[in-house]
């Protein structure tokens, strides 16, 4: 732990801020008292952003974006195509990538009927 007087914090606050997202502590003093100490941030719940999604991806509970970039602006609508036979297709399709996945293949895409 690095120890230092309020000036020397105030005129090298970057160089401390630096230090301390290595994993430093720095501990402020005035006039010989401590008052104040810099520690890094701990993440909430113990983890980060990319560790806590990296953590649901392998437990399937969710999945990575196909696509980055914005979402599509229906995308909150309410009432968008959600027919019942959409709908079964769409809990179909997931079912069979959840279940590809699980078991390591890729099966071929289905080919779609042409309604005659």
């Amino acid at each position: 732990m690095k120890a230092v007087k309020i000036g020397e914090a105030k005129n090298n606050l970057s160089q401390y801020l630096r230090y301390v997202r290595r994993g430093g502590r720095v501990r402020i003093y005035d006039r010989d008292t401590p008052v104040a100490d810099l520690v890094p941030v701990e993440p909430v719940g113990g983890q980060d952003d990319e560790a806590l999604l990296a953590s649901l991806v392998r437990r399937g509970v969710v999945r990575p974006a196909r696509e980055r970039g914005p979402l599509p602006e229906d995308f909150f609508e309410v009432g968008r195509d959600l027919s019942a036979a959409r709908l079964a297709e769409a809990v179909t399709e997931e079912r069979k990538e959840r279940e590809d996945a699980i078991l390591g293949h890729v099966r071929p895409r289905a080919r779609r009927r042409r309604r005659t």
